[in-house]
Order: structure tokens, then C-alpha cells, then sequence
């Protein structure tokens, strides 16, 4: 009976206690923040300002693991204490009082606030990732998404490095070896939005047509890619504010790209953080660009930062808006037809995902990606064609317009709908947002008011067909070609048709097209190259696409042995994406080709085998690690960079390094030497060692 009631004391003393924080208004904090890279911590000094809706005598402010101590020059200190995850302030508050509070901590972030390269030299980086609730993990702030705050923040950094966070910089001033930059929010925002990188910047700047600077950064290496990877970046920004309606609702709009990030990127408020793997030239910009992580994250500066969703459940408010309105920037861009293909997509993975009964509903709160961001999509695109473009425009601008710099449901949005049609939207949200099923039906329909959609259905219905009787009407698409995506369609029918004379003329065709994309997917699909097609594969090689340069080499390598010398000296210099694919692609096919002499094997090892290091980006180590396991090759130097890397905070990247770990422990090959170097660890990473190897 005791226990019983010790537990529901705790119980009711938890549930006053969130109820009474509910009652807090947080209105700005203001910040210093001072980082110290190699110790990998942070101190700081927090001004928060706020007021209570009902007389309470604790306040709480989220922040992780964190040694706290009132400043002194605070007036009237209420007295504080600390949990793992709080700071407590204890006094009696008033209702609508103004409360200010001032004081000082210290933390040693375990996630959230990352340092890269400072123990190793290499492109030193500080970067935050605060999605969700975990800005608290290194600055104090208030993790609920409902609270909207103003933050300006100083940070104090090593006095080589820039630092770019939310909002406007006001000034920059030097002391000792240090640099403080001083950035001011005009708005409240969410406390997981803000963010701050560092590092060795420049930054080029352009303007909005509205006047309103668009600062792109990059590292001094990459000053030639600039162009082509903030490429249309301009054009999006300008396409937002005359589609959306509202002006964009920040200081500036700044874009920083950093290494190893979780994400493709993420849109802290006016400042959007995201991975350098999208740092690309002109010939990479046909294959992997940043035009959509780039519009989608723009489009989250309305969708999300200026609105921003009450609870999980109206999470397809930030990512299906971002979603859709990325697709209508990329419209603007690349045309209708290619607008209509990726919602046809789309549409075919929620249709099989749905067909096994592993639909989701819009408005579950536990929903996948896919649900959220295309789903989400969808439902906006229905609603669209639904009401048509006025009332839907003038709806979204409505909507933004009323809870701007507040926390919105679905409800909020769809009543905007509902006033400017005099219907009611119950049926549709019951369908498109309630439902777990796809309603592909519907979808289809309204896709079918694409002629190229029709066109392009047309021709995918002639996959069972013989390749006899459509070779006629193949050859006269590709002579000349009329639409890329129905030529694709095209080439994959003729690829997966039995190989015959008619299969390479058609083939011939398609690579006389001179089409990039099918040329493309014929370098990537066509494995045994038959011989009357070599000289017309071999001009693959040549192409201005990366990825068709890969194939293609590899291809060739694999099909024709007496020339792997040839085509090795090919492409020998290439480096290809920022993942280095041809390079390391490279130099595997070098090492096991006895015949190539350019370069000695003993340096092309080693060359490979340094690109584990930590100093490499992870997406290179990746490749790295994957050529050696191909080719049986570790050093123990490798064995060592894997193991480290197998807890990385990447966790797609930690995953593929500790899954590699369990296989090649389980080689002979690699087993021997394994337990050798295991033996040269210490025990906790020894211990380290068999805890990633279990089940």
C-alpha cells in the first residue's frame, strides 16, 4: 500500500508539475555561448525572460546534463537546482509578472552539438543538429515545439574560424584569440530551430528580387563548385514568395554545408544547414544536385519555422507542404513533365506499400517518412486540383498569414479551405489524411490530365510485348527523341528483352540519341556488352555524367580484359563525386589489373587504403571500406578506422561499418589478422569489439 502510494504521489506531482510548465510563457533568451573544440565543451551564460499564466513556485527550462550556477548579477535570484535533464528555479511566481533570470553552465554534449577535426586537423568543424527536442543537449531552452521564442546569441570561437546561426549579425569583436559574433532573431522561432555552424567559410552573396540577401557558403576548396551547387538557388527563393504569397518571413536566408551531417539537410530558421556531399561541379549536377534538398528546405522557412505543427500528428504540415512546394519550385525548373513523373513515382511506392496492407495515415503521429513527406505531398496535390488554384493559393496564404509565428493543427489549415469554398472538407480528410490505404484510383486520375503521363502509360503498357512488334515504334521515339522519361521507359524495355540483333540496333539507336539520362541507363543496365556494341559503349566513357563514367568503366572491365589497361588510362585523374566514385573505383580496378603499370600497386594500396582515415568525409570512407572488402586488402590501420567508425553518429553509416565488421570477421581471410589486432587494444576496446560483434 505504501509503494502504491509513493508511486501515485510521484504520478500527480509529475502531471502538476507539467501542467504548471504549460502555464509558462518563455518570450527570449538571450545567450553567450563560448565552445572549446578540443575538450569538446561548452560554457555559457543564459538571460531568459518569461512570465507565468498562474501562480507557481517552480519553473523549469530543459537542459541535458548540464552544471548550473546563478549569475551574480542577477537581482532577486529565485534559488536553482538541476536534474539530468532540467534546470529548476524555485520561488513564488506570480501571473503576469515578468520574470528574468540570469545564469551560467557548463556542458559536455554527447549528441546534438558535434566537433569535427579538431583532434585530427582536418576541415575543423562545430555544427548543431537540434530536430526534435534536443537543442537543450547545448543550450538551455525550452524543448517544447509550442513555445516560440526570440533568441539572440554571442558565440565565442577561435578567432580563425566564422560562425554563421539564426538571424542577423550585428557585430563581430576580437579578444585575445578569440572571436565573438553577436546574432540577433527579430522573431520567436522554435528552440530546435536554432543552430549555429563554424568552420573556414566564405560566402558569396545574392539578393531576392524582394531585396532580401541570400548568403551561400562554402569552403575555400570549393570556390569553382559554387555555381553549380547553389545553382537556381535565386530562382527558387523568388518562385516561393510569388507562389506562397506571404514574404519570406526571416532577416536573411543563409546555407552552410557541412561534413558528415545526419541529414541531407535541415532548415533552422533562416539558416539551413546541409551535407557537403551535395558540393558538386557542373558535371555532377547532372546526376546528384542539391535543387531539391535546396527547395524543400526553403519551403520549411514558411511551412514549419513560420508555422509550426502542435504535436507529431500534424507533422505532414511542415514535411508535406516542404514536399509539395519543392515540387512546384522544381516545375518552374525542369518543366511539367518532370513534376508529373516524380508524383507518378510517388504515387507507385505509396500504391505497393499500400497493396500490402502497410498503408499509413497522414495524421498518424508515428508515420514513416514516405507518409509524411509524399503522402503528405499527395494530399495537397488532390486538394489543389480539388479547389483549384485561386482558392487554394489564397487558402495557404490565409493560413500563413493568421498563425504566423504560432503553432498550427490540421484543422487550422483545412478551416481556411472550408471558408473560401463554403464545403466542407470532412470527406477529403477522411480520405487523403485519415486513411491508411492510397487511394492510387484517385491519384491516377488526376495525373491522367498530363498528356505526357498518358503517353508515357501508353508505352509502359508494351512491357510484356515481344520486342518485335514495338521496335518499330521505338526507333521512330528515339529518331529523334521527344521526351527523356518515355526514352527511358524505352531503353528498359529494350534491356530487359532477350539479346538478338534487333535489341542492339535499338540499343545503337538509343546511344546515337546523345541523350545523357539514356545513355546513362544504358551504361548502368547493360552488364555483358555485346561485341558489336563495344566501340559505341566505349564512347560512355567520355560522357559528362559521373555515374555513367563508373558504369562504364567497370562494364568494360569486366567485358573486354585485353583493353582494361586502355580504359583504365581512360579515365586515370578522375575523381568523380564528392564520393570520390571514380577514383577509388579506380584505383581497385588498377590493383588487380597485373597488366597496368602507370602507377606501382605499392602506392595505389596505399593511396586507397588512407581514404578510411578519419579525415575523409564519410560517404569516401564508405567507398573506401567497400572496394577493400572486395578485394581482401585491410591493413590494420583499416581495421582500426573501422571499428572506430562502427560508433559513429551517423547511424546509416555506423550501421553499414558494423554490419561490414560481423562479415569480415567471419572470413578467413580476415579472421586471423582480425584477432591479431584485437590483441593490440586495450580491454575497453576489446570489450568495444565483441559487444558490436553480437547478435
Amino acid at each position: 500500500m505504501l509503494k502504491f502510494l509513493l508511486f501515485l504521489s510521484l504520478v500527480l506531482f509529475n502531471a502538476f508539475t507539467l501542467a504548471a510548465q504549460q502555464t509558462v510563457d518563455f518570450t527570449k533568451i538571450s545567450a553567450k555561448v563560448h565552445f572549446f573544440p578540443l575538450e569538446k565543451k561548452v560554457k555559457g551564460n543564459v538571460i531568459a525572460e518569461f512570465s507565468v499564466k498562474d501562480s507557481l513556485t517552480e519553473v523549469r527550462i530543459d537542459a541535458k546534463n548540464m552544471k548550473v550556477s546563478i549569475d551574480k548579477n542577477t537581482i532577486d535570484a529565485p534559488s536553482i537546482t538541476t536534474t539530468n535533464t532540467h534546470i529548476v528555479l524555485q520561488q513564488d511566481f506570480l501571473p503576469h509578472k515578468k520574470y528574468v533570470v540570469q545564469f551560467n553552465y557548463e556542458a559536455f554534449p554527447k549528441q546534438t552539438l558535434y566537433f569535427l577535426g579538431w583532434d585530427n586537423k582536418a576541415s575543423e568543424q562545430i555544427w548543431t543538429q537540434g530536430q526534435g527536442k534536443y537543442t537543450s543537449h547545448w543550450l538551455p531552452s525550452i524543448d517544447d515545439m509550442n513555445d516560440k521564442i526570440i533568441f539572440d546569441i554571442a558565440y565565442t570561437v577561435p578567432e580563425k574560424y566564422e560562425v554563421i546561426a539564426n538571424g542577423n549579425l550585428e557585430a563581430v569583436k576580437k579578444a585575445n584569440k578569440n572571436k565573438t559574433w553577436f546574432y540577433s532573431m527579430k522573431k520567436p522561432m522554435s528552440s530546435y530551430l536554432v543552430a549555429v555552424a563554424i568552420g573556414k567559410y566564405k560566402e558569396t552573396i545574392r539578393y531576392a528580387n524582394s531585396g532580401v540577401a541570400l548568403k551561400l557558403y562554402y569552403e575555400p576548396q570549393d570556390s569553382l563548385k559554387v555555381e553549380p551547387t547553389y545553382r537556381y538557388t535565386k530562382e527558387i527563393f523568388d518562385f516561393f514568395e510569388k507562389e506562397i504569397g506571404v514574404p519570406y518571413p526571416w532577416q536573411n536566408y543563409k546555407q552552410i554545408p557541412v561534413r558528415d551531417f545526419l541529414y541531407a539537410g535541415m532548415e533552422n530558421t533562416s539558416a539551413t544547414i546541409f551535407s557537403n556531399q551535395f558540393i558538386t561541379d557542373s558535371i555532377g549536377f547532372i546526376d546528384q544536385n542539391y535543387v531539391t534538398v535546396n527547395a524543400h528546405e526553403l519551403a520549411h522557412q514558411w511551412f514549419g519555422n513560420l508555422v509550426t505543427e502542435t504535436s507529431a500528428k500534424h507533422h505532414w504540415l511542415h514535411e508535406g507542404f516542404a514536399t509539395y512546394y519543392a515540387l512546384l519550385a522544381e516545375k518552374e525548373i525542369f518543366g511539367e513533365d518532370y513534376f508529373h513523373y516524380k508524383l507518378f513515382t510517388t504515387a507507385e511506392q505509396l500504391k505497393q506499400l499500400s497493396d500490402k496492407g502497410r498503408g499509413e495515415a497522414v495524421l498518424n503521429p508515428k508515420a514513416s517518412s514516405l507518409t509524411f513527406y509524399q503522402k503528405g505531398a499527395w494530399a495537397l496535390h488532390i486538394l489543389h486540383n480539388k479547389v483549384g488554384d485561386s482558392i487554394f493559393k489564397k487558402a495557404v496564404k490565409n493560413y500563413l498569414q493568421k498563425h504566423r509565428y504560432k503553432n498550427v493543427t490540421t484543422a487550422d489549415f483545412l478551416a481556411e479551405v472550408e471558408k473560401l469554398t463554403g464545403n466542407s472538407l470532412a470527406d477529403y480528410r477522411e480520405n487523403w489524411l485519415e486513411q491508411s490505404a492510397f487511394k492510387a484510383s484517385e491519384a491516377l486520375a488526376v495525373l491522367k490530365k498530363s498528356n505526357f503521363i498518358n503517353d508515357w502509360l501508353q508505352i509502359a503498357a508494351k512491357a510484356t510485348f515481344p520486342l518485335d512488334q514495338k521496335a518499330e515504334e521505338f526507333l521512330s521515339i528515339l529518331h529523334p527523341l521527344v521526351n527523356n522519361y518515355i526514352g527511358q521507359e524505352i531503353v528498359r524495355q529494350i534491356l530487359q528483352s532477350p539479346a538478338s540483333e534487333l535489341r542492339n540496333k535499338l540499343l545503337k539507336q538509343a546511344l546515337k540519341t546523345n541523350n545523357i539520362f539514356l545513355r546513362q541507363d544504358i551504361a548502368i543496365g547493360l552488364k555483358k556488352i555485346p561485341f558489336g556494341l563495344q566501340q559505341a559503349y566505349e564512347s560512355l566513357l567520355t560522357d559528362a555524367s559521373y555515374l555513367t563514367q563508373e558504369n562504364a568503366l567497370f562494364n568494360l572491365w569486366m567485358n573486354f580484359p585485353e583493353k582494361r589497361t586502355t580504359y583504365l588510362k581512360k579515365l586515370e585523374g578522375v575523381t568523380g563525386f564528392s564520393n570520390r566514385n571514380i577514383e577509388l573505383l579506380w584505383l581497385t580496378l588498377s590493383l588487380v589489373t597485373p597488366e597496368y603499370t602507370g602507377v606501382s600497386k605499392k602506392d595505389l594500396y596505399e593511396t586507397l587504403s588512407a581514404y578510411t582515415a578519419a579525415t575523409n568525409p564519410i560517404y569516401v570512407r564508405e567507398n573506401a571500406f567497400g572496394y577493400l572488402y572486395q578485394i581482401d586488402a585491410f591493413t590494420s590501420g583499416n581495421y582500426t578506422d573501422l571499428l572506430r567508425d562502427a560508433q559513429h553518429d551517423v547511424w546509416r553509416y555506423r550501421n553499414f561499418c558494423r554490419e561490414l565488421l560481423k562479415k569480415i570477421y567471419q572470413s578467413e581471410v580476415h579472421k586471423e589478422a582480425l584477432d591479431l589486432h584485437i590483441k593490440t587494444l586495450n580491454t575497453s576496446q576489446q570489450e568495444l569489439f565483441f559487444k558490436l560483434l553480437s547478435p
